[in-house]
């Protein structure tokens, strides 16, 4: 079963783009941090969300928002235009829950009826 479920605060805003099929691509990063306090560290993991979910989280996520997200690990190869072989891992949301409030900066949440 590749399932995989993080509690992290996001890096930076989330990039929202398009597929030429028209399918919404969301990305962001967030930071998990370690067990063990504050000197532990985090990792850094890379998010994509698709479709509404993608576009939702672009909408109302911000640098410094905690979220947590379920999903699917995604591992992935390619060559580079250099010739050099290149390889990432990144997590397929399937569900991202907003957790705490938004940074002061950021705009209160739609209000859900």
């Amino acid at each position: 079963m590749n399932s995989i479920q993080l509690v992290g605060r996001l890096t930076a805003d989330p990039e929202l783009r398009y597929s030429p099929t028209g399918t919404a691509i969301g990305k962001f990063r967030i930071a998990v941090p370690r067990r063990g306090g504050d000197d532990a560290g985090a990792d850094f993991v890379d998010i994509v969300a698709f479709n509404r979910l993608g576009e939702v989280c672009a909408e109302h996520l911000g640098k410094g928002r905690q979220v947590a997200v379920t999903g699917r690990l995604n591992y992935s190869e390619w060559t580079a235009e250099d010739g050099g072989r290149r390889s990432r891992h990144e997590v397929i949301a399937e569900d991202v829950t907003f957790l705490g409030s938004p940074a002061r900066d950021q705009a209160p949440e739609p209000a859900v009826a």
